[in-house]
């Protein structure tokens, strides 16, 4: 491969990114190839449809119904995988792994469910993965975990992952409207998608959470062992109260590891952060990062998690390095050559280790007693209340209570949420919200 001076790539889909993958490239060819020293072509596309009306001009000898043939063609040497889901995009991969190309991918969702299986295929065939635009958009998050920071063990990574979730966040705060307004106008602005659930109930989140779980740990964690929570529920009275006490409230995913007992906990759910540190004064459709080194320390990175253009960066700047690797043996590290290294391979950690303080909000008969009966249902679990907030509920005959705690466990909350829904002075399932002393 050290003697190829034309580099052939091809696009399996064509959508939004692929699109704007298309656009950039072909502004961006002239400077990448005088940089890199060797001719690059968009040899061919793979889409749905052959006939569809595009936002980018694509000549007809170049498009191609098949993606397989994309894949397997051997006068293309980079595949992006740019379909999405886990079918023809997983068969696309390994099929171009087994030739030993290289693949570039945006796809989390596919990394999440079938990462081993690529990575070894990656190993066994001489191929290469690539998959920088998968978390956090143009944010060359993947780079500095794997690249930058190699020197560290990670204690603590968090942030906002999910520009939908954040746009959706911060536009209820903003106009104190609650949530299906705000989710109406997002996927009018092309924020959301039509079917947003994947987003909105955390498990986009999830998946980026999985991926950088194993860049930093070694360890795949699947969206079923997390705890995953969405923001569906949040109203636009808990941003009132978490202003109140002092905070915002963004959705996150921490992941943190303690290494003295080798333990490691991947979580997704709403937070409540102190309003006066950054990641709570991250707005719109921006994403923002937390990775604490042992070495290094706390380093900090923000910009643009989604979207056509940060995700064709991304992809771009992978495509960049495979030509590198390519014409030079050499670039940035590359995924599928190796394992990360386990570190002694962490486990779960369990749910009674899982400690933090907390935000419950219940909608209550308004009748003498009823604060009581709540009261003793957090002593029976052994959590102690650390405020009360009391106001009138949009519900005739109800009340809004709104408790905060001092640190408890995630075993005993559950089951102190559990003990308080089967209340009869409960009018709907309470409403419970992690308090986040991350201290960025």
């Amino acid at each position: 491969m050290s003697a190829v001076r034309t580099i052939n790539i091809g696009l399996c889909g064509l959508g939004t990114v692929g699109q704007g993958v298309w656009k950039h490239f072909g502004r961006m060819r002239p400077e990448l190839e005088s940089r890199l020293g060797a001719r690059i072509v968009l040899r061919r596309a793979a889409v749905r449809s052959l006939s569809k009306a595009r936002g980018v001009r694509v000549a007809a000898s170049k498009l191609t119904g098949d993606a397989m043939a994309v894949a397997t063609d051997p006068e293309i040497h980079i595949v992006c995988e740019l379909i999405g889901g886990t079918g023809i995009a997983r068969e696309v991969t390994l099929a171009a792994l087994s030739r030993g190309k290289i693949v570039v991918s945006a796809n989390k969702a596919l990394i999440c469910a079938h990462g081993a299986e690529i990575f070894a295929a990656a190993r066994r065939n001489g191929g290469h993965f690539l998959f920088e635009a998968s978390v956090a958009g143009g944010i060359p998050l993947i780079k500095a975990v794997r690249e930058g920071l190699v020197a560290n063990r990670f204690p603590r990574i968090y942030g906002i992952l999910n520009g939908t979730c954040n746009y959706i966040l911060t536009k209820m705060e903003e106009l104190d409207a609650p949530y299906p307004v705000v989710l109406r106008e997002a996927k009018r602005l092309g924020y959301a998608e039509r079917e947003e659930s994947l987003d909105v109930e955390g498990w986009d989140t999830a998946h980026k959470a999985s991926i950088l779980a194993w860049l930093a740990h070694g360890v795949w964690i699947r969206p079923e062992q997390m705890i995953v929570e969405g923001i569906e529920r949040i109203t636009p009275a808990d941003f009132r109260n978490a202003a109140a006490l002092g905070y915002g409230v963004k959705l996150l995913a921490i992941i943190t590891r303690d290494f003295s007992t080798d333990q490691i906990s991947v979580r997704v759910h709403p937070t409540l952060l102190r309003r006066d540190s950054v990641l709570a004064r991250v707005s719109g459709v921006f994403n923002a990062i937390s990775v604490t080194g042992d070495v290094v320390g706390t380093t900090l990175y923000i910009g643009r998690g989604a979207g056509q253009d940060a995700t064709a960066s991304a992809v771009i700047s992978d495509i960049a390095d495979a030509v590198a690797l390519l014409l030079h043996g050499k670039g940035a590290h590359f995924m599928g050559e190796e394992e990360p290294p386990a570190l002694g391979g962490a486990v779960m950690v369990p749910p009674e280790r899982i400690r933090g303080r907390h935000y419950v909000r219940l909608t209550v008969a308004d009748r003498p007693g009823v604060l009581a009966r709540v009261a003793t249902v957090m002593a029976k679990n052994r959590i102690s209340i650390a405020s009360v907030i009391q106001s009138p509920s949009e519900l005739a005959g109800a009340a809004s209570l709104v408790l905060t705690t001092h640190e408890s466990d995630e075993r005993s909350m559950r089951a102190a949420l559990r003990a308080l829904a089967r209340l009869g002075s409960v009018r709907e399932a309470p409403l419970h919200l992690r308090i986040g002393d991350l201290g960025d």
